[in-house]
């Protein structure tokens, strides 16, 4: 008899019960988009949790964080086919979202404790290119150091977006960059879907917000001067994404447990199995671990499914090796190349109990030893 299956990921959104108030407010209004009242009242909410209210940044929704990134990219107000460099080791809407606000992805490597895009390897690559803006990710909900960032910005002139698709809890705003979150159900705090765009620069946020209208300047006689695009987020989204904010303290201590415990059993097991360089109280939505040298994910996948344990390589492969954006790349990437031959994807969520994670700690640590034996991925 086979062993039951352990998932790679289970969403956690807000319940029926939990809905039913936000949804009785909808019900009510008969305001239903169109940046109704609940999309206002989250966009505070949000602000709120980085800063009390008199020094908090501000927040404006989207349709989900991809668009997010979109706009927040064409407020920039940059050149047709300006150049952004962001790191090869990222989810395809990081540069999809470059690519359709009318620029140009530079595609470049990350560090190889952190797995991130940081503020010196971008200097070292503006040294040598030419860089219009950089879209730093934080990668599986690492932090990126606002600090730094703001740092680069003022030295160099060269504006900064940061991709947090999955950091909420873990990535601050700095006060010259801005920042970009998703909603989508994978997330930590998750609503479905949505997204949320974070910045101190009001001039931006303000663009933001008409171009997730169509670019519609209200202000203006509802002339359009920026072309825009629909990306609003509806009153029944923000009515998830509240209730999730309401039930955010109680997830943050659940993931909390779970990942200390998890990542305590994966090092009884398997402590040649590394994990990545961050905060070890961050609120985290996947787990990703870096296989020892001369194994790869891909051929280890196949046995841990067969034994009911579902994986995934995220991010992998780099940006440079999807034919749309292949011609990106700038200059050679050894080490994001190296990340997405071993990183593997494990399975992670609140609920997930102590014989799962046994299972798959004992699993990786018998087929790495058998595979060390045979020479299998030498």
């Amino acid at each position: 008899m086979s062993a039951p299956r352990i998932p790679l990921l289970v969403a956690q959104l807000p319940d029926t019960d939990a809905l039913i108030p936000y949804l009785r407010q909808i019900d009510s209004n008969r305001w239903y988009t169109n940046f109704g009242p609940l999309v206002l009242q989250l966009e505070q909410r949000f602000a709120a949790s980085f800063a009390p209210a008199s020094l908090a940044p501000t927040a404006i929704t989207a349709s989900n964080g991809t668009a997010g990134l979109e706009l927040a990219l064409c407020a920039l107000e940059l050149m047709q086919g300006a150049r952004v460099l962001l790191p090869a080791l990222t989810f395809v809407a990081t540069a999809t979202s470059v690519i359709r606000a009318g620029y140009r992805p530079l595609i470049g490597d990350v560090d190889a404790d952190t797995w991130l895009l940081t503020p010196e390897t971008a200097r070292a690559y503006a040294a040598r290119h030419r860089v219009d803006a950089v879209m730093p990710v934080a990668t599986f909900g690492n932090p990126q150091d606002v600090e730094a960032w703001d740092k680069f910005v003022e030295d160099t002139g060269i504006p900064v977006i940061i991709d947090a698709a999955g950091a909420f809890g873990n990535q601050r705003v700095g006060r010259r960059c801005h920042v970009v979150f998703s909603l989508h159900a994978t997330k930590a705090l998750a609503a479905g879907e949505g997204g949320m765009v974070v910045s101190y620069d009001q001039q931006l946020t303000s663009l933001v917000r008409r171009l997730s209208n169509f670019g519609i300047d209200l202000e203006r006689g509802s002339q359009v001067f920026v072309a825009g695009e629909n990306g609003k987020l509806s009153e029944y989204h923000a009515a998830v994404a509240h209730a999730a904010l309401d039930q955010w303290p109680v997830v943050v201590e659940r993931r909390r447990a779970v990942q200390a415990r998890y990542q305590h059993i994966l090092q009884q097991y398997c402590p040649e199995l590394r994990m990545q360089r961050r905060a070890e109280n961050g609120i985290y939505p996947i787990l990703v671990g870096l296989l020892p040298p001369g194994y790869r994910a891909r051929e280890l996948q196949p046995a841990l499914l067969a034994r009911g344990i579902e994986t995934r390589q995220w991010y992998c492969p780099t940006l440079d090796r999807h034919p749309a954006f292949a011609s990106f790349a700038v200059g050679p990437l050894p080490v994001a190349h190296e990340l997405a031959e071993r990183l593997i994807g494990l399975p992670f969520f609140v609920d997930i109990d102590e014989e799962q994670m046994q299972r798959v700690a004992q699993a990786l640590a018998e087929l790495t030893q058998v595979t060390s034996k045979q020479g299998a991925y030498a």
